[in-house]
């Protein structure tokens, strides 16, 4: 795909987590199950990734002589399954425990890299990687300490799980040997029939839903699926989980625009930690 010449790894996941952070805008304005909305959002996103980028449906990775690549296949598989179960387990998480607490807890994933990465990916870490995510965990903390609440024990486990899983669907992407692209496709179908049972048990939605789930598949996930097998091939996978970050730090930006929402000091105060712990590292890793 042309696109894929035209735009270097760091910027396809800048993209990426800005499109990522107007889900939780369109969600809210949709009435409906929250297993049936990521049944369909994946169903709608997979579909879109087909039409975009004609890459069909891929069950296994083959060797330049046409044979199954099994130990590449192995990787396909864990990265697709582990993004599916990424996506599930954030939407079950968020509905039994707060918002604030999901999200915190799934993007505890850099920890999760930084400890299995140099295992799986033989990518070794820098003294700058270490710190960095403890001031990005800081940050965090910070973002989302106006809303911490204690929350359904379930809750935050499925949430610290989801951060495990974030992390192994970030290692494998950059494993199954550019077939990141059909990795996502299949960690979308994985999705859909998973939750099948709920869109069938919720009936149609409204035609205003409808309108926001079709926003939600195409401007929040689908697109934004496509740049993130753009960039997982180009950056490392620690780099491409801190720029992904950008996704909550965004999310308080909509709210503003579109609910009128200011942030308390803590939260913008996260926030700037956050970037600046990135981009403090990006210029230490980068200077000449």
């Amino acid at each position: 795909m042309k696109f894929n010449r035209l735009i270097d790894g760091a910027g396809a996941l800048v993209i990426c987590a800005t499109l990522w952070s107007t889900g939780g805008i369109f969600i809210k304005n949709i009435e409906w199950n929250a297993l049936a909305i990521a049944g369909i959002r994946s169903l709608i996103a997979g579909t879109f990734m087909l039409l975009v980028t004609r890459c069909g449906i891929q069950f296994c990775v083959r060797d330049e002589k046409g044979h199954t690549d099994r130990m590449s296949t192995l990787f396909f598989w864990i990265a697709a399954v582990s993004y599916a179960l990424t996506m599930i387990l954030f939407v079950v998480a968020n509905k039994l425990t707060t918002s604030a607490n999901a999200i915190l807890l799934q993007y505890t994933c850099p920890i999760y890299i930084i400890l299995l990465a140099p295992v799986l990916t033989a990518e070794k870490n820098r003294a700058s990687d270490y710190v960095t995510v403890l001031g990005v965990m800081l940050g965090i903390v910070l973002f989302f300490a106006d809303g911490l609440e204690s929350g359904n024990q379930l809750g935050n486990i499925l949430a610290a799980l989801s951060g495990l899983t974030y992390a192994l669907s970030t290692i494998f992407m950059r494993r199954c040997k550019g077939h990141s692209g059909g990795a996502m496709v299949l960690s979308h179908l994985i999705t859909a029939l998973v939750c099948l049972p709920f869109v069938i048990q919720n009936g149609a939605p409204a035609v205003k839903s409808c309108l926001f789930l079709l926003l939600v598949g195409t401007v929040s996930i689908g697109f934004p699926s496509i740049l993130y097998t753009i960039g997982i091939k180009k950056v490392r996978a620690l780099t491409a989980s801190f720029i992904t970050m950008l996704e909550p730090l965004l999310n308080p930006v909509w709210v503003i625009i579109f609910a009128g929402e200011v942030p308390s000091s803590k939260t913008i105060l996260g926030g700037f930690l956050i970037l600046g712990f990135i981009m403090l590292r990006s210029i230490i890793q980068n200077r000449k």
